[in-house]
């Protein structure tokens, strides 16, 4: 393991409210990550301390090594994309990629202009009166043509429509082929994105849920479908984290992987099986981590 950037017990609190829970992972060198969970979960906020833009409360980031506090070594390694970029009311997109040429040392101007032309980009319009899926392509053409070491897109695509999303998927993959980094792609499209990542790492609360490979995060889910009573036979034992019925028809979501004797036998008790997405593996996920807080807190309540 090669890590980029080391995240440990990293903690932060505005005023009531605790955004970070002491969080501590890896983020590996070479990697695309989808960094998923909800709104208010707590991405913006942990890639805000580790691009040294916000200060933990408490807890140590560590990037190439060395703190990213006032570290231009680092920051010139590190590109962070978000949505809501702010840019000087007389800039272009023409002025905002000269400023990006500038600090980022692998900037690739030809990479750039392609892209413009993919995105079909105004760039002597000012940012202003741009319309916000071509705020959103500026923002994506700075992330990709920086090739900064780690690339943080904090959703700045998210008005793009769906050909634009599309464009930037494929350059992303075809350039991160050829010229590998670290890339942590905050997303709540994760069925668009899932082809593209190859680690999970999945945020709730302030506390990371999940931290492993796509394909692991992929095979921890099996799905269940038929009688009722054969269901309920079947998952005895096995963790749940979803339940629909409908009249005699149970369809069970649960953790833990099938030997292959294992779905011969269920099979032949008349049941099926369905796909799990990772994207369904995630919601399921976050919303039994949301039942297990507001459980806990009530035993908290009662004691």
């Amino acid at each position: 393991m090669n890590p980029v950037i080391e995240v440990r017990n990293l903690t932060k609190r505005y005023k009531d409210k605790l955004a970070l829970d002491d969080v501590s992972f890896d983020v590996q060198r070479d990697t695309i990550y989808g960094f998923l969970g909800r709104n208010g979960a707590g991405k913006t906020t942990a890639m805000s301390i580790m691009t040294a833009q916000n200060f933990a409360t408490s807890g140590t980031v560590r990037a190439f090594g060395e703190e990213p506090y006032e570290n231009a070594r680092v920051l010139s390694r590190m590109c962070f994309v978000r949505e809501s970029q702010k840019y000087p009311d007389d800039a272009t997109p023409l002025h905002a990629f000269a400023s990006a040429r500038l600090f980022f040392r692998n900037w690739d101007q030809g990479f750039a202009e392609s892209l413009i032309d993919d995105f079909q980009l105004p760039v002597k319009t000012r940012i202003k009166k741009l319309s916000r899926g071509q705020l959103s392509a500026v923002g994506v053409i700075i992330g990709l043509a920086a090739r900064a070491d780690v690339t943080f897109f904090d959703e700045p695509y998210l008005g793009l429509d769906a050909v634009a999303r599309q464009i930037f998927y494929d350059r992303l993959l075809a350039d991160y082929a050829e010229r590998p980094r670290t890339v942590l792609l905050s997303s709540h499209l994760i069925d668009e994105v899932s082809n593209l990542i190859e680690r999970v790492l999945v945020i709730d609360g302030g506390r990371i849920i999940m931290d492993e490979s796509t394909d692991d995060a992929r095979a921890q889910a099996t799905n269940v479908v038929g009688d009722a009573a054969a269901v309920e036979a079947a998952i005895r034992g096995r963790e749940v984290i979803h339940r629909e019925s409908l009249g005699r028809v149970t369809s069970v979501t649960f953790l833990g992987p099938l030997s292959q004797a294992e779905r011969a036998e269920l099979t032949t008790a008349g049941l099926e099986f369905a796909p799990v997405s990772l994207q369904q593996l995630i919601v399921r996920r976050t919303q039994r981590a949301t039942r297990s807080d507001d459980v806990a807190s009530q035993e908290g309540a009662l004691r």
